[in-house]
C-alpha cells in the first residue's frame, strides 16, 4: 500500500481534524489524528493493520498495544500475522497486563499503537516486556507524527508518517490566542 492510498483511507475515515488539541503527550497541535475514526470501518483497519503486519510477517509470536489506542490495532494486526493479541493498561500511573494476560520469557513481540508522536507508551510497553525476559522485534504504527524522531531501539514502521505542528504548552501560539482547547487523547 502506498503512502498515498493509506492518506486517502485515512481522510475517507475522518481521522484528520482541526482546531487546538492537547495531545496524549502534553504538547498541543492545531490538528490531531483520532485514529479511532479509521477502527469504526473495519474495511479501513483491516487494510491499514495488513499492511504494517506484512512487515514484521514470519517474526512475531504476540503482538501488544497499549491501551486504548493499541487495543483494536493489535487485534487486527495480530489477525493478519494469525498470532495471539493482547494490551497492555496503566495501573497507579505504571503500564502493566492485567486481565490474565502474559507474555512468555524469550516471545517475540511486536508492540503497535495507532499514533507515534513522543512514543511514550510505546517506550514503558516495550521496558515492561523487556523486563520479563520478551524480545521486542519491533514497533508499528498507524501515524507516526514524531517528525523522524521517534527511537524505539527497534524497528519502527508507519503505514504513513505526517509532519504537524506541535507546540509546548507555554509556547502556544493557539493558547495565546485564547482559542479553546480539547483533550481527545487517552491520558486527558
Amino acid at each position: 500500500m502506498t503512502q498515498e492510498q493509506t492518506q486517502q483511507i485515512l481522510e475517507k475515515a475522518g481521522v484528520m481534524q482541526s482546531g487546538h488539541f492537547k495531545l496524549t503527550s502534553g504538547k498541543h497541535s492545531d490538528r490531531y489524528m483520532q485514529c479511532a475514526r479509521l477502527f469504526e470501518t473495519p474495511e479501513y483497519s483491516e487494510a491499514i493493520c495488513k499492511e504494517i503486519a506484512e512487515r514484521f510477517k514470519g517474526e512475531v509470536d504476540v503482538v501488544v498495544g497499549p491501551a486504548l489506542g493499541g487495543v483494536i490495532m493489535a487485534y487486527e494486526v495480530a489477525r493478519a500475522l494469525n498470532v495471539r493479541n493482547i494490551f497492555a493498561e496503566r495501573q497507579d500511573g505504571k503500564m502493566t497486563l492485567r486481565r490474565g494476560f502474559y507474555v512468555e520469557k524469550g516471545a517475540r513481540a511486536l508492540i503497535v499503537e495507532d499514533v507515534v508522536t513522543t512514543g511514550g507508551s510505546v517506550k514503558e510497553v516495550k521496558a515492561l516486556l523487556e523486563e520479563m525476559g520478551v524480545s521486542v522485534v519491533g514497533v508499528g504504527a498507524v501515524v507516526d507524527r514524531s517528525g523522524g524522531k521517534a527511537d524505539f531501539g527497534t524497528r519502527f514502521e508507519a503505514a504513513i508518517a505526517v509532519d504537524l505542528a506541535t507546540y509546548e504548552p507555554d509556547a502556544c501560539p493557539l493558547c495565546k490566542a485564547g482559542l479553546p482547547i480539547d483533550k481527545p487523547g487517552s491520558r486527558v
